[in-house]
Formats: C-alpha cells, structure tokens, sequence
C-alpha cells in the first residue's frame, strides 16, 4: 500500500504541492506549470525521499488543458495518478473554512488518503482520441458563437427600426459565413480523424447503427467513455450524462417523485435528448415504445428519458459485442 500521497492544486501559471506520509503533512511547495519544472521536481523529491513509484499517488482535481503538462510529463513515470472531479473532492471535505491554493493541495492530499482503497490509476488517452476531444471542444465554440449572432439579430426584428435591423443582419453576415466555412473544415478534420484511425472507426460504426444516433452524438459518445474504455457499463454512462433516474426519499415525510440528477455532462444530455427524438420519428420499436407509453397516460418527458436510457444500452451492447445494431424484423 501506498505511504506517500501528493496533492496538487494547479492553476494556470503555478502548481501548489503537499506531501503528505501516512496520513500526515511532511513537505509543501509551489512550482511553476511546465514540462521543465515539473520534471525538476518529482525527479528530486523521488531521491529525496527514496520513492519507488508503486510508493505514491499523485492526486489532482480535472482543470482541463491547465492538467496537461502535468500529466504529459508524468505519464512515463511509475507513480500513480489520479484525476478527480473538483466537485467530488470538494463534497468530501464536509464543512472547509478558508481557501488557498497551499490549503487545497494538503486538502486534495488528504482525500487521496482517505479514499486510497478507491482511487483509480490516471490513463493517458489515445493520440487521436485526444485530438477528436479539442476538435469537437473547438466545434461547439463556434455553434456557441453563430448561434450567438444568429439569435440576437432575430431578437431585435419587430422592436427595433427596420433599417437599424438590416444593418444588423449585413454586419454579422460575413461573420456567419466565415464561422459556416471554419466549421465545415473542422468537421471534416473530425470525421478524418475517426477514420484515420481503426478502432475509433469501429467504434463510431457500432454507434451509429443505431437508430437515432447521428455523427456527433457517435464522436461525443467516443470522447465521453474515452473510447468506451473508462465507461464500460451503460448504466455508469446513463449516470454521467443525468439520465438515470433516482428515488428522492426519507422516512415517512419526504416523498418526492424519481427524478434525475443535475450533476451531469449536461451537453451529453442535450444530444441524446436529440437523439431520443430523432428515433422516435423513425419507423421501429422505439417509436411504438413511445407513442404507446404515451397512450397509456406517461408524461412524454419521462417516456422520452427512457427512450434516451434505451439508446446509451443499445450502443453498449453493439460496441461490447462488437457488432452493429440488428433491427428486429
């Protein structure tokens, strides 16, 4: 078992480090994010304290791009990393009075050594898995964006002067062409990117033999599980992106109603809600399953939510039996 365990709280510029011994706080530092320092670092305190690299984990909170010299410049090594959801380390602190990056690293520490029997090992991704997360990071940018132009000119038709709202329209028009264009040829470095590389390709043909499921609910869904290896199990997937239901009771007073839960990838949501959609208009079950639940009284919401639950395990099935999706005749 494991007798050292560093928590690092990064930031832009700096990475707040401390150590902590079986149990206790024994060194803290500051250094700066990059591959050079970091490198520098680990490799003294490892002589320092004559670390073998099954002797430690290494804890930090998921800060996105501000992770990846960290992480670039350890993946090599033999000591053990974990990458936690900020808000799950946070939770686990109870009441915390005060804040600092010095204070977050010991507290990151601390919950690594609590919860050292359920930590789990940090795995590089996959080049290319990698780069189709920054290329759809990048699309929905530029969604953001147009729709962003596009809406707010239709606001103003019918309260602004008619003249004023042209003008508004002719200034943001090359714009929206030049986002058109930019999108195009991302999207088309999206879809090389999948079929340059085999596995991802199969994987996004299990995927979208499934009725309802488009290109990039396929690419989205291959970046969430990390190419279906970090989630295997689609009831963990229907979990992460909120729609797995969940009982909201206590003792004899609280009855809420089964409902499911905001702490989720809310943009993987709103796909598979398309997605939900999409196959309740094809011809098939789904689409029986539907209308005949709403028949019956159902809220459409709720029916369409286990539409949503019905599609995450119809990919699962196809991409851990590794074949396409077979319609029933």
């Amino acid at each position: 078992m494991a007798n050292y365990y560093f928590g690092i709280d990064v930031s832009k510029k700096t990475l707040d480090v401390a150590l902590l011994k079986d149990g206790a706080v024994i060194s803290s530092h500051v250094i700066e994010n990059a591959p050079h320092s970091i490198d520098v670092f680990f490799t003294s305190y490892a002589k320092q304290f004559q670390l073998a690299g099954d002797e430690a984990w290494l804890c930090m909170e998921h800060t996105g791009i501000y992770n990846y010299p960290l992480l670039k410049s350890l993946e090599q090594s033999t000591f053990k990393i974990c990458v936690e959801p900020a808000v799950q380390i946070k939770k686990s602190q109870g009441m915390a009075r005060g804040k600092s990056d010095a204070v977050d690293a010991v507290r990151i520490a601390q919950y690594a050594y609590k919860n050292r029997d359920s930590l789990k090992i940090w795995r590089p991704r996959h080049a290319n898995l990698q780069r189709l997360k920054a290329l759809l990071s990048q699309r929905d940018l530029l969604i953001k964006a147009k729709l962003q132009l596009e809406v707010s000119t239709k606001e103003c038709d019918g309260f602004l002067d008619a003249q004023l709202v042209k003008d508004l329209v002719s200034n943001s028009k090359n714009s929206l062409k030049a986002i058109a264009k930019d999108l195009q040829k991302l999207e088309e470095k999206v879809y090389a990117t999948v079929q340059s590389d085999e596995k991802l390709g199969t994987l996004f043909q299990r995927a979208t033999s499934v009725t309802g499921i488009g290109p990039i609910t396929a690419f989205h869904l291959i970046v969430a599980t990390g190419g279906f290896e970090q989630i295997k199990n689609p009831k963990k997937f229907a979990c992460h992106a909120g729609v797995a239901p969940f009982e909201h009771k206590s003792g004899t007073s609280v009855r809420g109603r089964t409902r499911v839960s905001k702490m989720a990838d809310m943009g993987m949501k709103r796909l598979l809600h398309m997605a939900a959609l999409s196959a309740t208009q094809c011809e098939g079950e789904l689409r029986d399953y539907y209308l005949r639940k709403v028949v019956e009284g159902k809220n459409k919401m709720a029916v369409l939510n286990a539409v949503r639950n019905k599609l995450i395990t119809r990919v699962f099935v196809c991409i851990n039996q590794n074949r396409d999706y077979q319609k029933k005749i």
